[in-house]
């Protein structure tokens, strides 16, 4: 049974639930006594209405209509309401809203299917959406007309953002990260990268090498940031940078027990309070971090980033959009030309070759998230950034070795980090990953 079949019920009942809740725990910080005294008092409810329809002679709810309407309700007050029972399906990776009974679920795999309504209405599915954000407990989270955008942090780390008014109808995007903590070995086990490639980039991470992660929207570029992060060894203070948070490492104490994750702040209600991504990395340099994660460069930010680079924060790691690995140079070209420094091309170059290693780069084929090419940046030529691309696309575009050398000192830095060279003519010699 979706929500919309028992609309009515299920707003009486919650709407009953929710004032004896008001009444019996007011508003107590602590959720888990709340909960539970929810429960109860929707089982009494549901109880209440059992017996008047006895005493009416009408018929009763089916067992499993009145679970439907139970979970309905308490995931309406402390859940996400006609999104939890999507997010609570690990196989699904986005949910698509566009309006309250127009909803798209993309499954594991690229699948993508029409999905149940979420809600009984647009009105009843923005008041859903004002509710959620008052609960995450963050300031200002407003989403009416005045401010027709709602970008939430959620409590199992995925990722909502809503607009209204600006739209036909109000319009949510549900990005569910299932991998918060995932490693090397996991991408290994889903088919992004070889077991080969699995060892080059544990050893670029234990190098101390500086990385930057390329690729279109949604091919996995936050998650390998994840995994390679948790190659960082647990006693290094890491600093992460972000809009929106996604990384979300400092949810693994036990891997990651000195980590700072800042998060880009918009301005408030009279358009002051703002805090950018350009002065939370140079704040950062402040907290004396030994690694320095941006989750996307995309704008002023990229100078001061590659500066702290180059700055004793070596091993350090960002996103970026791009086409293509080698694309990946253009972008942060034009991110430094647009910037308050308005870096050259030629001094771009320069800053890139001086403090990028490696370029990394994503892309996604039907439902698989691929590593397609790894390039090694080795230097600069006027407005060009010189690089070799160690792996390139196979025959299904998954990245293989090129044949191209690494330089020496590379190759050495990454040989004392437990890299076996042998894995870069694996193709050569076998015609096959390593």
């Amino acid at each position: 049974m979706t929500v919309a079949v028992a609309s009515d019920l299920v707003q009486r009942v919650r709407a009953q639930v929710a004032q004896q809740l008001a009444a019996s725990v007011g508003r107590a910080s602590d959720g888990g006594p709340r909960i539970a005294v929810g429960h109860r008092l929707v089982a009494e409810v549901l109880e209440r209405h059992a017996n008047d329809c006895l005493a009416a002679g009408s018929p009763l709810l089916e067992p499993a209509a009145e679970d439907a309407i139970a979970a309905a309700v308490l995931n309406s007050l402390f859940g996400l309401g006609g999104f939890q029972h999507y997010l609570d399906d690990s196989d699904v990776e986005d949910i698509y809203v566009n309006g309250h009974d127009c909803v798209w679920i993309r499954y594991t795999g690229g699948r993508m299917e029409r999905g149940e309504s979420v809600a009984g209405s647009d009105a009843e599915l923005i008041e859903m959406l004002r509710e959620i954000a008052a609960r995450s407990g963050a300031s200002e989270n407003r989403f009416d007309p005045g401010a027709p955008d709602l970008d939430l942090d959620l409590p199992n780390g995925s990722r909502l953002f809503a607009v209204m008014a600006v739209s036909r109808r109000p319009s949510v995007t549900i990005r569910c990260h299932r991998l918060l903590d995932v490693t090397l070995d996991d991408l290994v086990r889903l088919g992004s990268i070889d077991s080969g490639l699995r060892n080059l980039l544990r050893a670029m991470v234990r190098a101390r090498c500086n990385i930057i992660v390329s690729g279109g929207a949604s091919v996995g570029k936050t998650t390998l940031i994840r995994a390679l992060a948790n190659e960082i060894p647990a006693d290094e203070r890491v600093v992460t940078i972000e809009d929106p948070r996604e990384l979300h490492l400092d949810l693994f104490p036990d891997r990651h027990p000195n980590v700072v994750s800042l998060e880009v702040r918009k301005p408030n209600v009279e358009g002051v309070g703002a805090v950018t991504a350009t002065e939370l990395v140079r704040w950062s340099l402040r907290m004396s971090p030994e690694r320095l994660l941006v989750g996307e460069v995309r704008g002023h930010e990229v100078v001061p980033m590659l500066n702290a680079m180059g700055e004793g924060k070596d091993g350090s790691m960002c996103t970026v959009h791009a086409n293509s690995s080698a694309h990946a140079f253009e972008k942060l070209w034009t991110y430094a030309a647009q910037s308050p420094e308005r870096l050259s091309a030629e001094a771009t170059a320069q800053l890139i070759a001086s403090t990028v290693h490696f370029v990394v780069h994503l892309i996604r084929v039907g439902g698989r998230r691929l590593v397609s090419s790894v390039r090694e940046v080795v230097g600069a030529s006027e407005r060009q950034v010189i690089s070799n691309e160690i792996y390139r696309p196979g025959p299904d575009r998954a990245a293989v070795p090129s044949g191209v050398p690494l330089q020496q000192q590379t190759l050495a830095d990454l040989i004392d980090a437990g890299f076996d060279p042998a894995v870069l003519d694996a193709l050569e010699v076998s015609g096959t990953w390593a």
